[in-house]
């Protein structure tokens, strides 16, 4: 998520090309996520073509992408809006993950061996050092990510495609309401879970899972500002 973004060819016409686009998407996930494009903020094509220096079309494709990942809503007559998903919608996903990650701990903890743990205990180490070098939308993803391997452990796929499903759109929910605090430590160190798992403590596993959605739900703030168009070019100029 935080890629060497080239510089924009300059006008609006600049022709579309799979990388472009991608680093565009990279670049607006990176600022939701940071919280330089807060929730109901607006999105027009124009400004951002011209931000970027590229068509609207790209930008139109680019804002098709985040409506489908459920980061950017597209309205009728609105435009497109970076997406505030509601206090029940958070508290559901999060009461979701609860359920789904708790059930699978037998399992995990059943078929948790030497490789397994070491994949989670990777994971936390990259996360760890997303934390500290302040790359708060990489230690997002790769908390999510932490989540869905651990989840995988049990060996149901289906399970496991729903529970990345719930952690895509927990994402959000942090990105948009939470701070650096609801991936660190205050929410629990994802490490302190590998050595529960390690240790064959399948309770205190699954307590301190329980636990530690329950404090990043938590640590959400929901009453927060409606923002009306932001200066992009103060986002994202270099």
């Amino acid at each position: 998520m935080n890629p060497s973004y080239a510089q924009p060819s300059p006008g609006p016409k600049a022709a579309s090309s799979p990388d472009r686009d991608a680093q565009i998407y990279a670049r607006i996930v990176d600022a939701i996520v940071a919280h330089k494009l807060t929730p109901g903020a607006r999105l027009p094509e124009e400004t951002l073509a011209t931000t970027f220096g590229v068509s609207r079309t790209i930008i139109r494709t680019v804002l098709q992408r985040l409506s489908l990942e459920r980061m950017v809503v597209l309205q009728r007559n609105r435009g497109a809006q970076v997406a505030r998903p509601g206090v029940d919608e958070a508290r559901q996903v999060f009461a979701a993950r609860r359920m789904i990650e708790t059930a699978c701990m037998p399992d995990v903890m059943r078929r948790a061996g030497k490789e397994q743990v070491k994949a989670l205990r990777k994971l936390t180490r990259h996360e760890r050092q997303a934390q500290q070098r302040h790359r708060h939308s990489d230690a997002i993803r790769l908390s999510a990510a932490f989540h869905v391997e651990l989840v995988g452990i049990a060996g149901n796929p289906v399970i496991t495609e729903f529970a990345a499903q719930l952690a895509s759109r927990s994402s959000l929910i942090i990105a948009v309401y939470g701070s650096h605090l609801s991936v660190g430590c205050d929410c629990g160190e994802h490490g302190e879970l590998v050595d529960l798992i390690d240790a064959g403590r399948e309770q205190e596993a699954t307590d301190w899972v329980v636990q530690h959605l329950l404090h990043i739900e938590a640590s959400l703030h929901f009453e927060q500002p409606e923002e009306a168009t932001p200066d992009f070019a103060a986002i994202f100029g270099d």
